[in-house]
């Protein structure tokens, strides 16, 4: 068998001394007892081949397995969640997602790859803000976290997922091993006397000014029967309906793919109060547009804004209601007491459960809700904010109200 080409200077072949060294080394192996040389050296020659492509695939593989890890971190999977979140219409999840995971996730904890990210340094970042005496934030971290790595866990089956969640390769949800954080449900309702200072100090009685618009947010959300305030901010003039009272809001809270449409057919103060911030926000874009020299565009305009061009932050509000109860002092409250003390007084007024659940847009979902209960509860709501109006108007007044029925 030819062992290679002779070239007296070796190099353009082998030089006769390299020749007899590779024919010595043939001979021996066939003394050795491979009788077939040249199957022997095709087979060598096929391993050295096979390992040279194993090493460049797993070198490869490495290249890729390092891009992937500074590509598909904890922070590239919490943001993809987060823009989930918005394309959903869950806008105000998103942004409370978002300012945990900023505040709370750490840089080097964030920069992991998603993957790899353990249950202990979950566990770790949890503890930490529980520590710091924000149970509840603590307890909404842990809940987004796990929502995250859920979604990208089940993105290889659930075709209503982005499709860009399967390439951070989850398997496990690293935030399953840590329990669940119960929130603390509140207790605390107005009294009657402090609903009145409430409504009395929003009223700026004795200001030439009237409410303010973040006071004008309270009132309405507080007369429109405890409506939760992320959802009133986002209402819009045209969510209003001058011919019935009927404003509509969207409640996206849940699990809910879609925001579902949430009616609120208003009692004569509430309707008033609304047609009189429809009318200052088409009079403010009129103003706006003659000086900007264009045509007014009416439609689509916030029912809450400063400037027209955003919505009032919730935020603006939470803090005008803690001044406002600092302003009038006794126990501290929020606006989730304002919309507790509303349920309970409803209550209070012979309102049923499930005419106060559509009213302040519970929870409502099962099969029955779902599938088959189609009723608008428009006249059972209407009646409700007429009797709630009536109330509120007695505790304005320093008078008992009788129940309705």
């Amino acid at each position: 068998m030819p062992i290679g080409t002779y070239d007296e200077s070796g190099r353009g072949g082998m030089t006769l001394a390299e020749a007899r060294s590779r024919a010595g080394e043939l001979s021996r192996l066939y003394q050795s007892g491979v009788r077939d040389v040249r199957a022997h050296i095709e087979r060598e020659r096929a391993a050295d081949e096979a390992a040279r492509v194993a090493v460049e695939a797993a070198s490869q593989q490495a290249i890729k397995d390092a891009h992937d890890r500074q590509r598909y971190t904890l922070r590239a999977l919490c943001d993809l969640y987060l823009s989930n979140l918005e394309r959903e219409g869950k806008r105000d999840s998103a942004k409370s997602a978002r300012s945990l995971f900023k505040c709370h996730i750490s840089d080097e904890v964030a920069s992991l790859a998603a993957k790899d990210v353990t249950s202990l340094q979950i566990a770790a970042l949890v503890r930490k803000v529980r520590e710091s005496g924000k149970e509840r934030a603590a307890g909404v971290l842990r809940s987004y976290l796990s929502a995250a790595f859920n979604a990208a866990k089940r993105a290889p089956f659930d075709s209503a997922l982005p499709a860009d969640l399967i390439a951070f390769s989850i398997e496990h949800n690293p935030v399953d091993a840590i329990p669940a954080i119960a929130v603390q449900r509140g207790d605390r309702t107005l009294s009657a006397a402090e609903l009145r200072a409430y409504i009395g100090y929003l009223l700026r009685i004795g200001h030439e000014t009237g409410p303010e618009l973040a006071d004008s947010a309270l009132l309405l959300a507080l007369y429109a029967g405890g409506q939760r305030m992320a959802q009133l901010l986002r209402a819009r003039v045209g969510d209003f309906d001058p011919d019935t009272a009927t404003l509509r809001l969207w409640d996206g809270k849940g699990k809910r793919t879609q925001p579902r449409e949430h009616l609120l057919p208003l009692a004569p103060h509430a309707a008033a109060m609304v047609a009189a911030l429809v009318e200052r926000a088409k009079a403010r874009e009129t103003e706006r547009a003659k000086q900007e020299g264009r045509a007014p565009e009416l439609a689509g305009l916030w029912l809450f804004s400063t400037h027209g061009r955003v919505a009032m932050n919730p935020e603006t509000v939470s803090n005008r209601a803690a001044e406002v109860c600092a302003g009038i002092g006794g126990e501290a409250f929020n606006v989730r007491d304002i919309r507790r003390t509303v349920e309970t007084m409803l209550a209070g007024l012979g309102i049923s459960k499930d005419t106060r659940a559509q009213l302040l847009s519970h929870g409502i979902s099962g099969v029955q809700a779902a599938h088959y209960d189609r009723h608008a509860y428009t006249d059972e709501k209407r009646a409700a904010l007429v009797a709630w109006e009536g109330r509120l108007a007695a505790i304005v007044q320093a008078e008992r109200q009788p129940a309705n029925v």
